[in-house]
């Protein structure tokens, strides 16, 4: 008889704050699903990378999902040939993000005294480079990269967020044009203008964000986060920067 599969993660992240949903999660999903005999756990743990994979999701969720598909028996041969055929319908750069953290767990050759820290790992989940801490880090709630990808034509940044990580209420101004656009490329995040209710952000995302508009944005609580930003061409920019995002703002976004 297979080996029964138990969870216990909802009821110690969430069972105080959503009881109902740490009992789905533990005891319906773990506690059912994944112990359902009509299929065995090894094919259960390769449809659930491959929905991820499909799903965009290339966060902690997968990484676990990865990392029990390993215990369970799919081999890196396996898990190769699994990735590369998902990537034919999902889409090329989802295959990329995948192997780069499924050949991260397939690595045999990975000192178990010397792990990747978890800016090593996420930077494998994404293409553009994490850079160096934000040198406009004194307007940041938690710590946040900075990597300049072009400094010519059109300024390019690709900006990270730690979890939880979020950036002042702030606004760009100009004279004329002017604004700023934001594209999601890793990870999960947040943008909020102020008097409306937050976006969620997710790889893919475009955020148009106009001259004068007060907003914020940043990483949600559990995930890291990464956007590109572009500047929109314009005469006299600047930026005021205003009040910290509070723990009270930012925990009602969650």
């Amino acid at each position: 008889m297979a080996e029964k599969i138990t969870q216990t993660a909802g009821r110690e992240q969430l069972g105080d704050f959503a009881p109902l949903f740490a009992h789905l999660n533990d005891d319906v999903l773990f506690g059912e699903v994944w112990n359902e005999q009509a299929i065995d756990t090894k094919t259960k743990c390769i449809v659930t990378v491959v929905s991820l994979m499909a799903s965009g999701i290339t966060d902690s969720s997968l990484l676990y999902h990865l990392q029990n598909a390993k215990a369970h028996g799919v081999t890196k041969a396996e898990i190769a040939a699994i990735i590369t055929h998902a990537t034919m319908y999902t889409g090329w750069p989802k295959g990329w993000a995948v192997f780069r953290l499924a050949k991260d767990v397939w690595n045999d050759a990975t000192s178990a005294d010397e792990p990747l820290s978890e800016k090593d790992r996420y930077q494998r989940t994404i293409f553009f480079p994490i850079g160096e801490p934000n040198p406009y880090g004194k307007y940041f709630t938690g710590q946040s990269y900075l990597a300049p990808l072009s400094t010519v034509q059109v300024p390019l940044f690709n900006v990270t967020f730690e979890p939880g990580c979020r950036n002042f209420w702030h606004i760009h101004n100009a004279k004329s044009g002017g604004g700023q656009m934001l594209v999601c490329v890793g990870g999960r995040g947040w943008y909020q203008e102020e008097g409306k209710t937050a976006v969620e952000l997710l790889p893919g995302s475009v955020v148009n964000i106009p001259v004068g508009v007060k907003h914020w944005h940043g990483a949600a609580k559990d995930s890291w986060f990464s956007h590109l930003a572009l500047e929109v061409p314009c005469e006299d920019a600047s930026t005021t920067w205003c009040e910290e995002v509070s723990d009270t703002e930012y925990g009602r976004v969650e």
